[in-house]
């Protein structure tokens, strides 16, 4: 049986902080559906605080009636096939050894905040793919641990990839899964997902007081800032949540205006999956998420740019090519790393 291992400080399943999160679940539950034997190596620590995730662990395996066990602080459970491990920060390498000598895997596939030690660590014994969720420094600093493949989450961060000799970069689409089929999108109401800094939560501010009558709803999402928007009146929050069909069927529109260059926005596809246009700031990999099938505005477009597309009522095929454009991305990710060799075929 071929074996995977996905290595990276960050939370292992069911634990969905992210999109990086999102589209490493999925991708190593299509393994494991393929007849793969899949495990997946994380922390229960944040490694940028290491701030304890034990009890949200705990409490989604209770939820799910997931049972695990506990040895000497590492949680080890199975999610959707996966075989996961979690353990602190300070134990990830020697954890990651042990599992190296204990399943010989056929593919590490490691990403994010010390995985170039991972992948230093895995590369002479084993196939190491780097998967570049970004192309922040947190993202493409694994390219120091000469993996054999780095795998770009799209033709932006491709273009941004600057991989040394002995290391090929492969373009791989995150991986989606089809929604069932549910009501188009109706309300009046503006979606907008993780609102923080880097996301465009100034503009943000400024469309708020700008539209009073326009509905908001806004989505927690790396961390909570319900705070910063309790005084509009014409705001809701909603706290992260692992289903977000029900949001994008009841708004008319998704609003993307990062600041910083975006890989390729999950939100976008999962709402164009949902028949939900995207309006969105001209960086990085939004453009190509978006297609055709919503709107793209200057990415220097000053507050009122943004108010005027918003009080246009989005083209009724926008919705139509949203789904189109979104739909080829829920195709199946194995033969595509087969057909780039990065496993046999």
């Amino acid at each position: 049986m071929p074996t995977v291992l996905f290595a990276w400080r960050r939370t292992p399943p069911p634990l969905l902080i992210g999109g990086a999160e999102v589209s490493q679940q999925l991708l190593a539950e299509e393994f494991a559906d393929a007849g793969w034997q899949v495990t997946y190596l994380g922390s229960h620590e944040a490694p940028w605080n290491r701030a304890s995730e034990l009890p949200a662990l705990r409490g989604q395996l209770g939820t799910h009636d997931v049972p695990y066990e506990v040895r000497h602080q590492e949680v080890r459970y199975k999610w959707n096939g996966v075989h996961c491990r979690a353990v602190a920060q300070d134990w990830i390498h020697s954890a990651f050894a042990t599992a190296l000598a204990e399943l010989a895997p056929d593919l590490v596939i490691t990403s994010q905040e010390g995985a170039a030690d991972l992948a230093a660590q895995a590369r002479h014994t084993t196939q190491v793919a780097a998967w570049l969720h970004s192309v922040s420094p947190t993202s493409l600093n694994v390219l120091h641990g000469s993996p054999q493949t780095a795998l770009a989450v799209s033709r932006f961060v491709l273009s941004r990839a600057r991989v040394q000799s002995g290391t090929r970069a492969v373009l791989l689409y995150p991986p989606f899964t089809r929604p069932a089929p549910g009501p188009e999108p109706s309300g009046d109401a503006i979606l907008m997902v993780n609102p923080v800094p880097q996301k465009g939560a100034a503009l943000l501010h400024q469309l708020i007081d700008r539209l009073p009558g326009q509905r908001f709803t806004l989505v927690e999402g790396w961390w909570d800032t319900s705070g910063d928007f309790a005084t509009y009146p014409n705001v809701t929050y909603a706290r992260r949540t692992y289903d977000m069909s029900p949001l994008y069927a009841a708004h008319r529109l998704l609003l993307v205006p990062s600041t910083v260059e975006d890989a390729f926005p999950r939100v976008i596809i999962e709402a164009g999956l949902h028949s939900l246009t995207s309006l969105g700031a001209d960086r990085g990999g939004i453009r190509e998420a978006i297609g055709d099938g919503g709107v793209i505005i200057p990415g220097d477009a000053g507050t009122e740019a943004w108010a005027a597309a918003i009080r246009a009522a989005p083209d009724p095929l926008l919705g139509k090519r949203a789904r189109e454009q979104s739909l080829p991305f829920t195709r199946p990710r194995l033969p595509e790393l087969k057909a780039a060799g990065v496993i046999p075929s």
